[in-house]
């Protein structure tokens, strides 16, 4: 919509409503009011500017969505440059705030008034929205149409927020108050023409989305040499909090707990592995921990390639038993969703079994800054109780601060909000019920009439050189591989069996070890369990849900009894309602690694026709994605 037509809007009191309309198209719900508000006034002060400086014709995206992300931005100004006649866009960061000050001196995080907790600095946040779109629109590509950013404190005066401009400037980052309107109006007429600006918007919406940087592809890099990701919002304020943390706690002689908090494809291990690439580089004492086998060696092999020095820096959460008191300045604990009562188990010394210590407190007690990131929906098995509210327990018997950022966007499943919140509802884990899935453009979501249809839609994607997996429920025997080192198709559904992933780390025939199912092109042809999907994301995921999870009188119930899981064969030890909760978080974790679509199997007749009502596209996947490039296989962990 034109500047002028914004304008129209905001003054027949229509404008919220509006852009609400936009909002609930793109993510199945609409804003709360205190979201429309800030739209009504925000929006309107940006839409007079625009047109008291003549630009009445440029286009205004509002609430514009980033590709492959569920992160939007208050607006993209699109036009023609009045000095090339090129396509322009200026990507601009509306906020009310009134007063702000650095945030216990730090350069990249403040503090602002009324609001709790340290915020991002707006110049590093409309920077970072500028960087990730020149990486991943092809419109963009090779410095053509170069993006622009500021960020409009339109209620702020210079000396209420003289902090912010000890920041440098660039031209993705500048800073304007109201104050400063003038300088504003002079540099938007500098950057943009008098003339429609439809052409240009048209050019931006329709642009071509380059494939997702992934991490592991990218892990050693990140170690070694410098960052290759775009942290963007909560979790760009995440990251500087750790490394403001660490100064901190250095001068102060005080430890300080971080806690990141967010869903599946919310980022949480690329802040991991960004962080510990920056402290690594720093030479500051870090390691990184899981309680996840595969995720472990994987980062092993991909990560610490070439290095013993970097594959040590990679451990398991039952590691630090006896480790000095501070003898890290960071340890990052990723999946802390996964920590255990204990690090004791059958290997473990007697001696240290007597002074077994609670393992959230061995991890706490290790490093002057301790950070945990996790997903309370991801606890798959039972003994397993990392959450924030047990981490903030443990903090306060022993008189310590907590940080805790919460992570809200969604960086897989095409960036789909809609979707992810479709299958907290379709298993009952928020919300009143299931709900219709419609599409929304982003996601692609398909019923399988059969495990042959599955594989062989997904054989297709993996040929094309994208990734592709098959899990399942826990819902088949796990059989030894035979003498003749061949692995048993354990997973039979009717004429079609497929094996399980190999069980131990060693590869069998070409199969890949256990921990490198999901990332190793040979890992498609096995079924991955829980244990090996969790923690990774792939292009296309298959998904067959097993006897454990059908539908009966219109709502999906669990079936304990049909697991084979050896983990909920005691009823004395997983009470029928823990075990009703793993399941259902397990087929949430299963539901949640693919990238650009996936592909549901049901083994049960009157499950799969309560699945086809509930599945019922109506609007197509509308990304446009650059192809990869022949043979190239891309891995990946978020």
């Amino acid at each position: 919509m034109s500047a002028a037509g914004l304008l129209r809007l905001a003054t027949e009191g229509t404008l919220a409503e509006r852009v609400n309309e936009q909002v609930r198209m793109t993510r199945g719900y609409g804003a709360g009011q205190a979201e429309r508000r800030s739209w009504s006034r925000s929006l309107s002060v940006l839409a007079q500017d625009l047109v008291d400086a003549g630009l009445g014709q440029v286009e205004v995206l509002a609430e514009y969505q980033l590709p492959l992300t569920s992160k939007r931005i208050d607006a993209v100004l699109a036009g023609v440059d009045p000095r090339t006649g090129a396509d322009s866009f200026v990507v601009v960061e509306l906020k009310q705030w009134s007063y702000a000050t650095a945030y216990e001196d730090s350069r990249t995080l403040v503090a602002v008034e009324h609001v709790s907790g340290p915020r991002l600095h707006p110049g590093e946040q409309v920077a970072g929205y500028c960087t990730y779109l020149t990486d991943f629109l092809g419109v963009l590509d090779e410095g053509h149409n170069p993006v622009h950013g500021l960020a409009y404190l339109h209620n702020a005066v210079d000396r209420d927020v003289s902090d912010l401009f000890d920041r440098p400037p660039t031209e993705q980052s500048l800073i304007f108050t109201k104050q400063r309107r003038g300088q504003l109006l002079d540099y938007l007429r500098e950057r943009l023409a008098p003339v429609p600006g439809a052409s240009a918007a048209d050019c931006l919406l329709s642009s071509s989305v380059r494939p997702s940087k992934q991490l592991l592809s990218h892990a050693a890099t990140e170690l070694k040499e410098r960052s290759n990701f775009v942290l963007l919002g909560e979790q760009r304020v995440a990251y500087e909090l750790v490394l403001h943390s660490v100064e901190r706690a250095r001068s102060a002689d005080h430890k300080r707990i971080v806690v990141v908090a967010g869903g599946p494809g919310s980022g949480k291990s690329v802040i991991a592995l960004s962080v510990l690439g920056e402290l690594a580089r720093q030479q500051r004492g870090v390691m990184h921990a899981t309680g996840s086998r595969s995720f472990t060696q994987t980062l092993r092999r991909y990560a610490g390639r070439g290095s013993t020095r970097l594959q040590a820096m990679f451990k398991y959460f039952n590691s630090f038993m006896d480790a000095e008191r501070n003898g890290f300045d960071v340890l990052i604990c990723d999946e802390a969703h996964r920590i255990r009562e204990t690090s004791v188990n059958r290997y473990t010394q007697k001696a240290k079994r007597d002074v077994a210590r609670p393992q959230i407190e061995e991890l706490i007690a290790a490093a002057r800054v301790p950070v945990f990131l996790l997903d309370e929906h991801q606890v798959v098995k039972p003994g397993e109780l990392g959450s924030v509210d047990v981490i903030s327990s443990h903090a306060q018997k022993l008189g310590l601060t907590v940080e805790v950022v919460s992570l809200h966007d969604q960086y897989r499943c095409g960036g789909s909000e809609v979707y992810e919140r479709w299958v907290l509802e379709l298993l009952g884990l928020t919300g009143d019920g299931p709900t219709t899935w419609q599409g929304d453009g982003r996601f692609d979501l398909r019923l399988a009439g059969s495990p042959e249809e599955m594989e062989s839609f997904l054989a297709d994607r993996q040929q094309s050189g994208e990734t592709a997996r098959i899990s399942a429920g826990y819902c088949w025997p796990w059989s030894d591989p035979r003498p003749d080192d061949t692995l048993v198709a354990d997973v039979q559904l009717g004429a079609w069996s497929r094996p399980w992933n190999v069980k131990s780390e060693r590869s069998v025939g070409d199969a890949p070890g256990s921990a490198f199912w999901a990332t190793d092109p040979n890992g498609f042809g096995q079924v991955g369990c829980i244990y090996t999907a969790q923690g990774f994301e792939y292009g296309w995921s298959g998904v067959i849900i097993g006897p454990d999870l059908v539908a009966r009188d219109g709502q999906l119930v669990t079936q304990r009894d049909e697991s084979k899981d050896p983990a909920f064969k005691s009823r004395k030890t997983v009470s029928d309602e823990e075990a009703d909760l793993l399941i259902r978080n397990t087929y949430k974790v299963l539901l949640t690694r693919g990238m650009r679509g996936t592909l549901i199997y049901s083994t049960d007749p009157e499950t799969r026709d309560y699945l086809a009502k509930l599945v019922q596209p109506r609007h197509r996947v509308e990304t446009v994605h650059e192809p990869v490039a022949p043979g190239v296989h891309r891995v990946s962990k978020r």
